[in-house]
Formats: structure tokens, C-alpha cells, sequence
């Protein structure tokens, strides 16, 4: 089917109380994989493309774009194209061409006032092309070149009245938020800071999204989208799953030289985790048990 929009995607998701996975992609095997695992859940999806993956491929994002472009133009559900992660200004405005409907722009390295500025100016450019844009607040930490960060400490967390002011200031249409995941988390050990996230839900009036979302466990995640988070970025996930198969699969055919041996099994392990993550993000989270009078303990 054709591309949809990510606006379209986050839109309905909201409207819908769930939130839309976005999975970033580096190679073929992870788009289809991505694809499929969708298709398996029979959900919509969109594929994340971020600056370290176009710097991975040699700096050039046209070769894995287009391939994303035709192989959701041949998805039996939604695909939306993303591109994620911006620190460029160059690669930003090759977002149009390329077959992407929306951006995440990357400032939140940058004092607050300097993160509004370049924002603001990404999100005038970006709306002006007819892109929805996302930014982000907080410091969610783990990006590749960046120091280690905790998630917890003083001022990481995302204050939802300097959100207030940054979005109104921004007119960015989404933003991620840090409410203690952290981004190429290996563990599933995070733990989501949710009586912050209902206060930014209440507070802003743009979808919010969640990054690190590899680290977050099961219960976390439902319990985010029930709380607000309207998109949910997922890579690192992949990662695991991939080179996990690929591992075993070496290790049990030491003589192996096919390259599509074993990277069919760490394609198959990737649509597996997919499918697992979009279900868990359309989980509804359980009903609290009745209250009886006369109950007391």
C-alpha cells in the first residue's frame, strides 16, 4: 500500500489511547524484518532512520531510504518513514526527497536556549516542506558519542513547565520526553518515572514519545502508553535479537560461509521481537481490583 504519513500514524494513535511503534532501521534485513513483524501483528508502523545509521551507510541516506520506500510501498499494513536523531542541517532538508514525512531533530546536546533557537528554526524549515517534526527535552542519554548519563540524576528529567514553554516557543508537533529510560539499553531493567510522565501529559498538548524504549520492561511500556506516550522508538531491541541469532547459528555451523544462512535467522529473530513488542504496546493495562466497603485490609 502506499506510505502514510507519521502524523497520520501518531494522530490516530492518540485518538486511539495506544501508542504507534517506530523501529529504526541500518540495514535491509531490519526493514523487512520490521515489515513483517508488523504485518504479523497486523499493525501500522514506522521505520526510524537515524543520523548514525546514514553515517553508518557511508553518509549516504538514499540507498537504505528507497529501499524502505519500496518495501513499505509493498506492506500489507501502514508503513510511515521517519528520519531520526538529526544533528545536521544538510541532512535535514534531504528528508522530502528521500520519501520521509517526518523528523526528529536533535538539539536537546545544546543549553536550553540554544536547543530552542536551532528547534525553532528545524521545525520553521520542516513545517515549511510539509514535515511533522519531533523534538526532544530532557536528557535521555546513550546516544552514540555521548558520555554516560543517569537517567535519574538531578535536572535529566524532562520539567513540564519549561516543556510548556518549549513547545509553544518550538511549534514543534511532538516531543520526547525523559522520564528515565535510557537509549541502547542492553537490559530490560529501566524504570519510568510515571507520576512525571501524567503531569507532562496533562501539561502539554502534543503527542509525547518515549526513546529507550529497549530497556523498558513489559508492564513499564503498557503502563507508559496508558499514561500518555503516544510513539514508541525501538532499536536497540533489534540489535540484540539479531546478533543473538546470528551467535547461535555460528556457533552451531562453525563451517558456515552464506552470508543468507545466517542472516534469514537473524532476520526471522528480529520480525519475531516485532511482532512481541507491538503487542505488548497494544496490551491494556489490568483494572484495578473493585473497592468493597467494609474491606480493611
Amino acid at each position: 500500500m502506499p506510505l502514510v504519513t507519521t502524523a497520520e500514524l501518531v494522530d490516530r494513535a492518540v485518538a486511539g489511547h495506544c501508542a504507534v511503534p517506530s523501529f529504526n532501521i541500518i540495514t535491509l534485513e531490519h526493514v523487512e524484518a520490521v515489515i513483517a513483524g508488523a504485518e504479523a501483528a497486523r499493525a501500522p508502523v514506522v521505520l526510524q532512520v537515524s543520523e548514525n545509521a546514514v553515517k553508518f551507510r557511508y553518509g549516504r541516506l538514499l540507498p537504505l531510504a528507497r529501499a524502505a520506500v519500496t518495501a513499505a510501498e509493498r506492506a500489507a499494513v501502514p508503513v510511515a518513514l521517519h528520519l531520526d536523531h538529526v544533528q545536521s542541517d544538510d541532512l535535514l532538508r534531504q528528508a522530502p526527497a528521500a520519501g520521509f514525512s517526518s523528523v526528529m531533530y536533535d538539539a536537546a546536546r545544546l543549553p536550553y536556549a540554544e536547543n530552542l533557537a536551532a528547534t525553532r528554526a528545524a521545525a520553521d524549515w520542516a513545517h515549511s516542506q510539509g514535515l511533522w517534526i519531533e523534538a526532544e527535552l530532557g536528557q535521555i542519554g546513550g546516544k552514540a558519542g555521548q558520555l554516560p548519563l543517569d537517567a535519574h540524576a538531578p535536572g535529566a528529567r524532562t520539567d513540564p513547565a519549561e516543556a510548556r514553554a518549549f513547545v509553544t516557543d518550538s511549534r514543534v508537533d511532538a516531543l520526547a520526553v525523559a522520564i528515565g529510560s535510557t537509549h541502547a539499553m542492553t537490559t530490560r531493567t529501566a524504570t519510568l518515572d510515571h507520576g512525571l510522565l501524567k503531569r507532562l501529559a496533562a501539561t502539554l498538548d502534543v503527542p509525547l514519545v518515549l526513546h529507550g524504549s529497549s530497556g523498558v520492561p513489559d508492564d513499564e511500556l503498557v503502563a507508559a502508553v496508558a499514561g500518555g506516550i503516544a510513539k514508541v522508538n525501538v532499536g536497540t531491541a533489534l540489535n540484540i535479537a539479531m546478533t543473538s541469532a546470528i551467535r547461535e547459528f555460528l556457533a552451531a555451523h562453525p563451517e558456515a560461509v552464506d552470508s543468507r544462512k545466517y542472516l534469514s535467522v537473524g532476520r526471522e529473530a528480529m520480525a519475531a521481537a516485532v511482532t512481541a513488542i507491538i503487542r505488548t504496546l497494544t496490551t491494556r493495562p489490568p483494572a484495578p481490583a473493585p473497592h468493597h466497603l467494609g474491606d480493611h485490609g
